[in-house]
């Protein structure tokens, strides 16, 4: 039997699924995946070699090669000692990638999603324009800029194995959770409105931002295991990651928008009963 508690998020997320397959999210899709390749098409082409020759010169420079042989001998994957300079490289590129295929995401679909899932499933929710366009852009900033130090901190965990991918699907989940709420909710919800909702759903907002980004790691797996076999592959493998997380941040977009305006369709109905009763 499902749990009560886990019924709303089960039910917005078969709406979202159902969504995901219409020709006008598909089509929307292209919008942030066509920013995401421009703009990192011209950073791989002018700055991959260059990054990858800096990461050379302070292993020459610190025995990190044979520091890195070492270690990767020690745990039985010697085979790595050729391309762990690239890898270093691709691991750092990574986070950047996701973080600018997120952000394209919530400026320029989320607010296309959020008149779609409105009209379809809730056309007569009020529209108080509780957010903007200068707030998500402050949501994202701000996101971001508590993220990358704590991704950084949690980077030495990969030592650990299993501990570092908890803290990595607990830091992607509060992000997604941070960002796409304040967008899913932006444009139906007041600010108060918005404020009680993010606290009271707080824990099942973060399992759906936790649940995308376990996701949202697929392609990143894809795009990284692939230079053990060739760098060459490298840049096919980008592209294909930088679709893989439009597609995967169009449906998440989608989940949180059926979840957060039912919760909000949910809210008001309870205040209007209450208000009928005092009454």
């Amino acid at each position: 039997m499902i749990p009560t508690s886990a019924r709303p998020v089960l039910t917005a997320y078969g709406r979202a699924l159902s969504s995901q397959l219409s020709p006008k999210m598909l089509f929307l899709s292209a919008i942030p995946f066509v920013l995401s390749l421009l703009l990192w098409s011209g950073v791989l082409y002018a700055g991959l070699q260059p990054l990858i020759d800096y990461i050379g010169t302070l292993f020459a420079a610190h025995d990190g090669y044979k520091l890195s042989n070492s270690v990767l001998g020690g745990i039985g994957m010697g085979f790595l000692k050729a391309i762990v300079v690239p890898m270093l490289a691709m691991l750092l590129l990574l986070p950047l990638m996701i973080l600018t295929s997120l952000a394209f995401m919530g400026v320029a679909a989320m607010p296309a999603i959020g008149r779609h899932v409105g009209a379809r499933q809730f056309p007569g929710l009020e529209k108080k324009q509780g957010g903007s366009f200068l707030g998500s852009v402050k949501t994202n900033l701000t996101g971001f800029l508590i993220f990358i130090p704590l991704w950084i901190a949690t980077l030495p965990l990969f030592m650990l194995g299993p501990l570092a991918i908890a803290a990595q699907v607990l830091l992607w989940g509060w992000l997604t959770a941070r960002v796409m709420s304040y967008d899913a909710l932006a444009e139906h919800a007041s600010a108060d409105e918005r404020a009680q909702l993010l606290r009271t759903h707080q824990r099942r907002l973060l399992v759906i931002g936790m649940v995308s980004g376990a996701a949202g790691a697929l392609p990143g797996i894809a795009w990284i295991g692939g230079t053990v076999f060739s760098v060459v592959l490298f840049p096919f493998l980008a592209v294909i990651s930088v679709w893989l997380y439009v597609l995967i941040f169009i449906f998440t977009g989608l989940w949180f928008q059926y979840y957060c305006l039912q919760a909000l369709a949910d809210l008001r109905a309870g205040a209007g009963a209450k208000d009928m009763t005092a009454a």
